[in-house]
């Protein structure tokens, strides 16, 4: 009790609920570097498998769900990174607002896009089909990280410290594709692409944000 009289016997401007907002918002990691608790796969399932301490991406169509205990697995505000190697001609993909689907490419969410020398233009950090990133970032066979931020209706996305897509999702995208491709609240996923696709994710990491 006496601690937290001190706090609040700061100056006037610094009132205790900023105070609370300042000691938190902590990096929480999602992957333990063992096993896939708190992951759910859908088809394919084989396609995801923990090697070295990664999250191995090889094989047919399949999407790995965030589905642990962190904010119950729903995520509106937030600062979301990973490291990601790919292979060359590797094609995947974090989705963010998502939910859990048995099979196909999320239909709920955004997708932000890894890919560094697959056959589609979009590279790393697109968001894919909405801001497209032309430029290769980052090389194949090297780790890289990868960066997303949500908050209120803007979204950014960094490679390597480097911003390469700010973005404000207009009002009438939101109303258009509400509860589909919009800006909502969900969970975090992994995209395993095609059979030539080998991508590995490792320090994988959230920070929520206040909503």
């Amino acid at each position: 009790m006496k601690k937290l009289f001190a706090i609040c016997a700061l100056p006037l401007f610094l009132s205790c609920s900023s105070v609370k907002q300042d000691q938190g918002g902590k990096w929480i990691s999602l992957f333990d570097g063992k096993t896939l608790n708190g992951w759910k796969k859908n088809q394919n399932p084989q396609t995801f498998s923990v090697e070295n301490g990664t999250i191995k991406v090889a094989g047919p169509i399949s999407h790995l769900f965030y589905d642990g205990s962190v904010k119950q697995h729903n995520f509106k505000n937030f600062e979301f990174k990973a490291m990601v190697m790919t292979k060359p001609g590797a094609n995947s993909g974090i989705y963010f607002h998502t939910a859990f689907q048995q099979e196909g490419f999320p239909d709920k969410g955004y997708e932000v896009q890894v890919n560094n020398s697959h056959g589609d233009w979009r590279r790393t950090g697109s968001l894919y089909g909405i801001k497209d990133v032309k430029e290769t970032y980052v090389k194949d066979n090297e780790w890289y990280e990868e960066y997303i931020m949500v908050k209120g209706k803007d979204i950014t996305i960094k490679i390597n410290g480097k911003t390469v897509v700010e973005f404000t999702e207009p009002e009438e995208i939101g109303r258009k594709n509400a509860g589909g491709r919009a800006i909502s609240s969900g969970t975090f996923a992994l995209q395993g692409h095609d059979p030539g696709s080998v991508v590995f994710y490792k320090d994988i990491k959230v920070r929520p944000l206040a909503d």
